[in-house]
């Protein structure tokens, strides 16, 4: 048995348009611009009310012109037993990157299954019998 919920929706951004997005997104959720934890630049979250309540949080993501897209993350306690029951349900394997995996849905969008992230897990998530 294992659980998993959304935890975030990622706006990819191009370098290009890195700052002029990040005032934009920012302005139009109405949420304050917030530097991630740790030290990688190519992302910021829009908190705010966002994220509270098992909702997912917003962050925008600093990525090659050509990656530009809306993805989401699915955070789960067991990464591989997600990615199976995901396979059964259609998706496919794209990458395995450090500790979490990007996955292909059949209607071709791509979403990363990660380890867990959000304090309030696991009581906001859904649980899966293996």
């Amino acid at each position: 048995m294992h659980r998993s919920r959304l935890t975030s929706v990622l706006i990819d951004c191009a370098e290009a348009d890195w700052q002029r997005s990040l005032e934009f997104w920012s302005a139009a959720l109405g949420r304050e611009l917030m530097p991630e934890e740790g030290d990688d630049p190519r992302y910021v979250s829009l908190r705010g009310r966002l994220g509270s309540g098992g909702a997912p949080y917003v962050l925008l993501q600093r990525v090659p012109p050509e990656e530009r897209a809306v993805h989401l993350d699915i955070e789960t306690d067991d990464v591989e037993a997600e990615v199976a029951r995901l396979e059964k349900l259609g998706a496919r394997v794209k990458a395995r990157i450090s500790n979490h995996v990007v996955m292909l849905a059949p209607s071709g969008h791509a979403f990363c299954v990660v380890p867990v992230v959000r304090g309030d897990f696991p009581e906001k998530a859904a649980t899966w019998g293996d």
